[in-house]
């Protein structure tokens, strides 16, 4: 019997993780009925994280009530896992870029203050692993916000208390933690990035990433000087280690403050999946996500999958809505790599979602045939 592993990542605007891999299976049985196919949802650290570890393993989602990243109350979940000991906390579910309306958009305003509500919230339930993934952030706050939901407090020169993210940034003089979070003793947090960029400088969270955010230019270099003061009164060597600067500066944060350790996240979700044992024996994988181009061989889903097969000896198809960089693709390790889009089928028309659907059976359909 033909076994497959079906582990993609969501194919943004038109499929989730789950419904591309339920897709592909479909299309697999439409010509190998008897294939055992197996559907396993994944995700980078961003979005849609811990729904995709739900849907693959279980667990208990929790909906608490937090806050936006401009401190208006909202409802965000995340997940527990089946021990009872592991929480998985999407920090886009409280702090996500989709949260705000585009008049919003400003990144000298927004926190993740909901971010460290989530965190604690999990702790308080007796969760003493926490993952955290950074990833569709609409803060630029370097973490500054979560952590004044554990109870850490900013002040300047005078001792005037900081609430606010500019504010923090570039006129912090120290950092009190009398009220820090009984909670946090003892806890082990992990933060899950798809990004390996330093805190500050031309690589670092401003430069980056805070142009989709809605920052111009002047407020890019704002950000990116009071970014450095915020990390010589904090930690300035934490600064310069990769993936601080994912998530506009919490992966810092997490890592410099909280004394998180950063890994990619689509390890640490396959790690939580025991994705090596699930895929043992397989005799393909198939793995990809909405856009396969030069961003994907820097990290992203896919390359985590492939990593893991290759030390299986499984083959591992690649499969995007669009696809670019295919010859470097196929170098780095995939079998084969395909686009589900026919050609010259304009791209709205492509990226809706019934239409997506069709196209992924249709690929696994005609991919198996063979």
């Amino acid at each position: 019997m033909t076994r497959i592993i079906a582990a993609f990542d969501s194919f943004k605007g038109s499929l989730t993780s789950r419904e591309a891999g339920e897709a592909f299976r479909r299309g697999v049985l439409s010509v190998i009925p008897e294939a055992d196919v197996r559907v396993l949802s994944i995700a980078d650290g961003g979005e849609g994280m811990a729904e995709a570890i739900y849907n693959s393993i279980g667990g208990k989602m929790v909906t608490i009530a937090a806050s936006d990243p401009m401190g208006r109350a909202i409802e965000a979940s995340y997940l527990i896992t089946s021990n009872g000991t592991t929480a998985v906390v999407a920090m886009s579910a409280a702090s996500g870029l989709t949260l705000l309306s585009p008049e919003d958009r400003n990144p000298l305003i927004p926190n993740t203050y909901g971010t460290g509500e989530m965190i604690i919230d999990a702790a308080r339930r007796g969760c003493k692993h926490i993952v955290v993934g950074l990833g569709g952030s609409a803060t630029n706050d370097g973490g500054s916000g979560m952590l004044r939901a554990m109870g850490y407090r900013f002040y300047d020169a005078e001792n005037r208390e900081l609430t606010t993210t500019i504010d923090i940034l570039e006129r912090v003089d120290h950092i009190a933690t009398e009220a820090r979070s009984e909670l946090l003793n003892g806890l082990r947090l992990t933060a899950a990035v798809d990004v390996d960029n330093l805190l500050y400088g031309v690589s670092g969270a401003a430069h980056v990433f805070a142009r989709q955010k809605g920052a111009d230019n002047a407020m890019i270099e704002r950000l990116d000087t009071a970014l450095r003061h915020y990390a010589e009164v904090t930690d300035k060597e934490g600064a310069m280690v990769a993936g601080a600067g994912a998530a506009g500066g919490l992966g810092f944060a997490l890592h410099s403050v909280l004394g998180a350790e950063i890994r990619s996240g689509i390890d640490e979700v396959l790690t939580l999946l025991d994705f090596d044992n699930m895929a043992r024996g397989a005799d393909i994988i198939a793995t990809g996500e909405g856009a396969l181009d030069s961003q994907t061989l820097r990290g992203k889903a896919p390359m985590g999958v492939l990593r893991h097969a290759k030390r299986l000896g499984i083959p591992v198809i690649a499969i995007g809505g669009k696809v670019s960089n295919s010859e470097e693709l196929i170098k780095a390790g995939f079998s084969s790599v395909h686009a589900i889009t026919p050609e010259g089928q304009p791209l709205e028309e492509a990226m809706q979602h019934e239409v997506a659907t069709k196209n992924m059976e249709n690929l696994a359909a005609e991919l198996f045939k063979l």
